[in-house]
């Protein structure tokens, strides 16, 4: 039987799940691992930890396995985006990378957006704001700050092209990752002559750019040798960690979203074709399914909330049996459910670290609304949970307004496991609330790319047919709609009323 690997390379952790053709999880693994601050706004790791941590979570898949290396066909990575990493021509690391958290580049994105402005770099990179975070930034942070290492640098690449060098010698990367540098033209799938020179990099010293379901080439003796893996193992390209959890999910068409409910809210709606916002709130990725687009509204806390009033209010439940995460969030929910729709007049604003998609407003804050003497601790819980869901449809509001077209809701995620949660985004959307069979998405949708790169299924759309699946359903009730509706349109009050006050 012949298996793939997908490897999800995230900000603190490597995950590694190894599935069949049908998209079954066969075994997984995680390699956790902690970040450098060598000084403020700084955020670094050095590389060769990154390839450690991606080495010894694919030793740990086959320790867990009792299969045959050689039946692993293919690996394929889903990565993070925007963390920099400079080699020189023998392909060794001539700093620690510069995470994408990282925001030492302020000046430099300031110098980039007084350049190009941020209506032309939105229009020919998809990114509606220029940030420190944006590879364009940090290559011209080092050009000024570290003049040899710029100097000595043969290629600069992200975290994904880096590994892939690693296992096959190849420097590659691919637009849904590269889409995020402020180097990449979304509009004709190459690199930004201008930007480049503005930065002063050439295109020689940038990986060359292929399709996301590409076969790189199989792994070098030495790669096989340190991974255990066989020599005949194909590297794919991949693509980033959102657009292959959209992909594993199986939302693979353009009238379905994805939401994850993590630490933030991210939102993905493909795109048939490059979709600019004239007001600038969203950002527009170039997609690894061929000929599509993504958007990607995200909001900064979501279950971050939900976690934050976990531990503030319900800490003394860890001496008690509910220590165990997962039984408190379950009582939490519990309590909550008891609670009658629109949390009786009770509203949040779940910003408690800015306000993103669609404010764009870094000074906003967290607020709870229409407290009685009745109000007590569940109520705060489901006003949470409300919160979110009202972000969601704000957000796909802005999707539809754009010519979108959102029939049904993928929910991924820790946010997903929440019966409760789910049905509540359905009513308040008043959209279909799907789960998935698979939570590793982003890994699944790695795979789905190794599927369709090596001929085992003729498109992603045949992969997402085969490999992936759906858990449960919740469809929308009307029973409470008007009292959701009320809510809702306190929810927008409220906040356009506090906005002078941030």
């Amino acid at each position: 039987m012949d298996y793939l690997l997908g490897i999800d390379a995230g900000t603190t952790s490597f995950k590694a799940v190894l599935f069949n053709l049908e998209g079954e999880e066969i075994v997984s693994a995680v390699y956790e691992y902690e970040l450098d601050h060598p000084g403020a706004e700084m955020v670094e790791l050095a590389a060769e930890k990154y390839w450690e941590a991606c080495k010894s979570v694919i030793r740990i898949i086959l320790s867990k396995w009792n299969g045959r290396a050689a039946d692993i066909k293919a690996l394929s990575i889903a990565g993070q985006g925007e963390t920099l990493i400079a080699v020189d021509h023998q392909g060794c690391p001539l700093r620690p990378a510069i995470v994408w958290l990282d925001n030492r580049a302020v000046e430099e994105a300031e110098r980039i957006e007084a350049e190009f402005g941020s209506e032309q770099t939105y229009k020919i990179t998809g990114q509606p704001s220029i940030v420190p975070t944006w590879p364009a930034a940090k290559i011209l942070w080092l050009k000024e700050n570290e003049p040899r290492v710029h100097h000595k640098t043969a290629k600069y690449l992200l975290l994904k092209d880096y590994l892939i060098y690693r296992f096959t010698n190849s420097f590659v990367s691919e637009g849904s990752l590269l889409s995020s540098t402020l180097l990449f033209d979304i509009n004709s799938g190459l690199y930004w002559d201008e930007m480049l020179k503005f930065v002063g990099v050439s295109g020689d010293q940038l990986p060359e750019i292929v399709k996301s379901a590409h076969r790189v080439a199989e792994l070098t003796d030495i790669a096989a040798g340190e991974t255990g893996l066989a020599k005949n193992t194909w590297v794919i390209a991949g693509a980033l960690d959102q657009a292959a959890s959209a992909i594993g999910a199986g939302n693979t068409g353009y009238e379905t979203i994805t939401e994850t409910t993590g630490s933030v809210l991210a939102i993905c709606a493909n795109v048939p074709r490059v979709l600019f916002d004239p007001e600038r709130r969203i950002p527009c990725h170039y997609h690894a399914i061929p000929g599509a687009y993504f958007l990607l509204p995200w909001c900064q806390t979501a279950g971050m909330v939900y976690k934050w009033f976990r531990n503030e209010f319900y800490g003394h439940f860890k001496a008690s049996g509910l220590g165990d995460v997962a039984a408190l969030f379950r009582h939490m929910d519990e309590e909550a459910a008891r609670i009658l729709p629109g949390s009786d007049g009770l509203v949040m604003l779940p910003h408690l670290a800015g306000a993103f998609t669609p404010e764009s407003n870094p000074r906003a804050r967290g607020v709870f609304f229409g407290i009685t003497l009745q109000t007590d601790r569940a109520h705060f819980s489901r006003a949470i949970l409300e919160s979110v869901a009202f972000m969601l449809k704000r957000n796909i509001a802005l999707l539809e307004n754009l010519g979108t077209t959102v029939r049904e809701i993928y929910s991924l995620g820790g946010g997903s496991k929440s019966e409760l949660w789910n049905q509540i985004k359905a009513d308040i959307c008043q959209k279909p609330v799907v789960t998935v069979r698979t939570p590793e998405t982003t890994s699944l949708g790695a795979a789905m790319l190794a599927s369709v790169a090596l001929n085992l299924h003729e498109n992603l759309e045949q992969a997402a047919e085969k490999m992936s699946g759906r858990n449960q359903r919740f469809d929308p009730s009307v029973v409470h709609d008007h009292v959701y509706t009320a809510a809702y349109e306190k929810y927008i009050k409220l906040y356009d009323a506090l906005k002078p006050l941030f």
